[in-house]
């Protein structure tokens, strides 16, 4: 089953010069890159990913992270993509994620209001879907 996901190396992994190791680790796995852009996401689009959020305590501080910087916006495919990303990627609490995981690897706590985790991992074929087109919209299918 072929399939796409949406990955975002969030501006925390891009600050920390993460995003070439993070990269490494999808490849490794031997899913496909489909496109790879470094974007200064805008409050219109963050609006719109994270449209199920608003109105939540930790939607403003979420978007004011994900403002704070560049943001590594990936496409891969791969069978069983989003599932095989989103355990390649960790627990999102980067304090309990297991070793071997980017998170688990290498993220931590830093006491903040919003958990910078490092990365975003589409959660289901609806959301990648819609979360791909948001990113990258003139990708074909």
């Amino acid at each position: 089953m072929t399939e796409r996901t949406l990955i975002l190396v969030k501006p925390d992994g891009v600050a920390r010069g993460l995003s070439g190791e993070i990269l490494r680790r999808v490849e490794a796995k031997g899913y496909t890159l489909v496109a790879v852009e470094l974007r200064i996401a805008t409050p219109e689009l963050l609006a719109e990913h994270y449209a199920e959020h608003v109105g939540k305590p930790f939607y403003e501080p979420l978007v004011g992270f994900m403002l704070s910087g560049p943001t590594l916006a990936i496409v891969a495919q791969g069978n069983r993509v989003i599932e095989g990303f989103r355990s390649l990627a960790g627990a999102t609490d980067p304090t309990g994620a297991a070793p071997g995981t980017i998170r688990g690897d290498l993220g931590r706590d830093w006491g903040l209001k919003v958990q910078q985790n490092l990365v975003h991992g589409s959660d289901s074929t609806e959301s990648a879907a819609r979360e791909i087109a948001l990113w990258f919209p003139g990708l074909e299918d």
